[in-house]
Parts: C-alpha cells; structure tokens; sequence
C-alpha cells in the first residue's frame, strides 16, 4: 500500500472512531453510528415505510433486500461509507458515500441522502451531509456528486444550499417505479472548497 493509501486508511479510522455520537435536533436526541450489517431490517423497515413519492425516484430501491445485500456488501469492501441515524431506537435516516469503482474516477464519489418524513426542516439532514463531507475527504475524494430528477425540487434546493451546483441534465435518463421516464439531474461539489459553513436545515 502505498503512503497517500495509507494515509487516506490512518484517516478514514480515525473518522470512523469518532461514533456512536449523539446529536441533538428540536430537543430529541439522534444517534448517528457507521453502518453495518446490524441495520439491514431496519433499513428495510426503513425504506418500505418512506412516502410513495419519495420511493418513486430512489436510484437504488432499497425496499429489495438484494438491494441492501450489495449495499452492506459495498461497505464490509471499503468502497462505501454509510452512516446511520437512530431516535428513541428508531432508523431515522442514512447519509452514505459510495466511490467509483473504475480507476480514472476514483477520485469522484457519489453521496446519498435520506431522512425520515418526522424529521425533515429539523436539521438531520444537515448534520448528516455534513459528516459524510469529513469522511468523504477522508477516503481521498475530491468530488462529490449527487443525483436527482427535477420532479424532486426540494432535494435539488438542499443541495444547493450546501453548495452543490448543477453540472448536467439527461433527458429521459431514469425509470421509476411505474416505468415512466425522467430526466436526471447530476449535481456536484468540489470537496476541497467545502468550508463545512451549512446553515440551513434540511
């Protein structure tokens, strides 16, 4: 291994040492623990009880346990970083960064958001992006990118809260769940401008 992998290893532990952790948000306690092969029923749980319209345009329908499988499987192989939130024992939410696995994009990360209904304009959100940001510098990445169709306005307007800009737009590019096409919109952020200044719930 050679000393940047390394030194991206070192860093990666020592961000991953900082939880559990517990944060506070309207006066309830959430506690935000590195994912793993425990939370699999819950976030099935968790997935299954979302809105419709929130199911519609997920990227990866988390509701299929093969789903959550290779996603379980992805972090167990270092190529994702997935965080979970917990309130009163209850899966509220997960913030994850996944890495490109092909060589010339290993430096690009894609990052996915997700909050119980209960807890969205609290401030959750938020505080998870913003982790993931430390972790994704950690893993050595220096882009960030997210996905989302223009249907979804309020995630579009999150993300660019947090700085995230739109790069692209590709036409008719997804399928949700009713087989019915969409556009796609591919936001990024350059993590090595992220001044970690997020002041807006999400």
């Amino acid at each position: 291994m050679n000393n940047a992998a390394t030194q991206s290893t070192d860093a990666l532990g020592d961000v991953a040492d900082g939880y559990p952790k517990t944060i506070s948000l309207s006066g309830q306690d959430v506690e935000i623990r590195v994912m793993g092969g425990e939370d699999r029923a819950n976030v099935l749980d968790f997935a299954r009880a979302l809105p419709e319209q929130d199911l519609l345009f997920l990227r990866l329908d988390i509701t299929e346990p093969d789903i959550v499988d290779a996603w379980l499987a992805n972090i167990g192989s270092g190529a994702t970083f997935s965080l979970s939130a917990y309130a009163g024992g209850e899966f509220v939410g997960y913030a994850t960064v996944e890495r490109n696995p092909a060589r010339w994009t290993r430096r690009v990360g894609e990052i996915r958001v997700n909050v119980a209904p209960s807890l969205r304009s609290h401030g959750l959100g938020r505080s998870l992006t913003s982790q993931i940001f430390d972790i994704a510098r950690a893993m050595g990445l220096k882009k960030l990118v997210a996905h989302m169709t223009p249907d979804q306005a309020g995630a579009q307007a999150a993300f660019k809260r947090l700085g995230f800009v739109p790069e692209a737009l590709l036409a008719d590019h997804v399928e949700d769940r009713h087989g019915d096409a969409h556009d796609l919109v591919i936001m990024s952020y350059d993590v090595d401008g992220h001044s970690g200044h997020m002041d807006d719930p999400i």
